[in-house]
C-alpha cells in the first residue's frame, strides 16, 4: 500500500509532560530567590541602573553534571568575592546547534552513547539547575528547540539566542514569550542587525504553535520580551570587540530605537575559536571599561575545570574529568585571575 507520510521516521516516542516533571522536581523557595534575584539584577545592568557587569561563564556544554556541580562550588566563592562589580552567573548549556553533525548536548544524548533518551536527559538538566539554584547559583543557558522552555525556563536567569537561531522566526516567537533576559548573538559572518532585528522582533507580541505545561499542543500567545540586548561574537569577517566594532553596534542599536548596551562574547568567533585568546579578548573589554566606556554591560566566557577540549570517546571511562567535549574553554584557575583583572577594572572606573 502506497503511503505519503512518515518515509524517514523509524520510532517515535512518547516525551514527558512538562507538568510531571514539575511535580516531581518543583522549584522551591530558595531556588526561586535566586533565579529572581539574579533576574532583576540582570534587568537592572541591561538599563544602566546597576553599573556592575554582568558575566555568563562556564562551560561550553555540560556533559558531566557531577563535574558542573563541582565547577558552580568553584565559582560560588569568586561570584561572591567580586559582588561589588561582577553580577556572576554560571553558564550551564545543555543544547548544542551542530554546523554539521555531533553531540546535541545533554537533554539529547545525556548518556553521550547515541541512545538520545531525551526523557533522562530532561530530568537531569531540570535537577541539576535546581540543585545549582537551591545553592544560590544563578544560571544562563542557550535555549535551542522551543519545547524545551516549558520544561527548565522556570529555573533560568538568563539565555541566550545563538548566531544560528537568531534570524530563525520560531526562535524569535519563542523568545517573544520568555521571561528571562534574552541575549541574541549577532550572525556568524559578524553582522550584528539580524540580531537586532530579532531583538525588535521579539519585543512585540506574537501567536504561534508550541505546547503547554500538560505537553498538549497548544496556540500561544506573548505579550513580547523587552528585556533583550546584542551579543558580539565576532564572525567570519573577524572580531568585534574592538572600540571602533562595539561603537559601531552601539549606533545601530540606537538607530532602531533599542538601548546602546551590549555584551561581548570573549569565545567563538572574538578569540579565532582559539580558548587561550579569551584572556585578550577579557583585556581590552576591561580596558574600554577603565575609559568609562558605557556600551558594554557584560561579557561572556567559555571556562571549565580543566583547559582545552577532549573528543569524545566511546569508552567514556577514558574522559578527562572537568573537560569539555565541545568548544575549549580556559581553566577555572584562569578564569579567577581573569575576573579580578575585570572586577578591579570596574571599580577603577566607578572610584576614578
Amino acid at each position: 500500500m502506497t503511503t505519503t507520510h512518515d518515509l524517514h521516521v523509524v520510532d517515535t516516542r512518547p516525551l514527558i509532560p512538562p507538568a510531571l516533571l514539575h511535580r516531581d522536581l518543583p522549584i522551591d523557595p530558595t531556588a526561586l530567590e535566586t533565579v529572581a534575584t539574579a533576574r532583576s539584577r540582570i534587568q537592572a545592568i541591561l538599563r544602566g541602573l546597576d553599573s556592575r557587569l554582568l558575566v555568563i561563564v562556564g562551560p561550553c556544554s555540560v556533559h558531566d553534571v557531577e563535574a558542573a556541580r563541582d565547577y558552580a562550588r568553584r565559582l560560588a566563592p569568586l561570584r561572591e568575592r567580586h559582588s561589588a562589580e561582577l553580577e556572576i552567573v554560571m553558564r550551564v548549556y545543555f543544547e548544542k546547534p551542530r554546523t554539521t553533525v555531533g553531540w546535541k548536548g545533554l537533554i539529547n544524548d545525556p548518556h553521550l552513547d547515541g541512545s538520545y533518551d531525551i526523557n533522562t536527559g530532561l530530568r537531569m538538566a531540570r535537577s541539576l539547575l535546581l540543585d545549582l539554584a537551591r545553592e544560590g547559583m544563578p544560571t544562563a543557558t542557550e535555549l535551542l528547540d522551543p519545547v524545551v522552555p516549558q520544561y527548565i525556563a522556570d529555573l533560568i536567569s538568563w539565555t541566550a539566542i545563538g548566531a544560528r537561531t537568531t534570524e530563525s522566526q520560531t526562535h524569535r516567537e519563542m523568545a517573544s514569550g520568555l521571561s528571562m533576559p534574552i541575549g541574541y548573538k549577532n550572525s556568524t559572518d559578524g553582522s550584528a542587525t539580524i540580531a537586532i532585528n530579532a531583538m525588535q522582533a521579539a519585543s512585540k507580541p506574537h501567536h504561534f504553535l508550541g505546547i503547554n505545561r500538560e505537553g498538549h499542543a497548544s496556540i500561544v500567545s506573548t505579550t513580547g520580551n523587552p528585556d533583550g540586548h546584542l551579543v558580539l561574537r565576532g564572525g567570519n569577517r573577524g572580531t568585534n570587540y574592538h572600540l571602533e566594532a562595539i561603537q559601531d553596534s552601539a549606533a545601530e542599536l540606537a538607530g532602531a530605537g533599542l538601548p546602546d548596551r551590549l555584551m561581548v562574547d570573549c569565545s567563538h568567533g572574538n578569540s579565532n575559536k582559539d580558548y587561550r585568546r579569551q584572556g585578550e579578548v577579557l583585556q581590552a573589554v576591561a580596558a574600554q571599561v577603565d575609559q568609562k566606556l558605557d556600551h558594554i554591560m557584560g561579557v561572556m566566557i567559555e571556562s571549565h575545570l580543566v583547559e582545552g577540549n577532549q573528543k569524545l570517546s566511546s569508552d567514556l571511562s577514558t574522559l578527562t574529568y572537568g573537560q569539555s567535549v565541545t568548544d575549549a574553554c580556559i581553566s577555572i584557575e584562569t578564569t579567577a585571575d581573569l575576573l579580578g583583572e575585570l572586577a578591579a577594572s570596574v571599580a577603577k572606573a566607578r572610584f576614578s
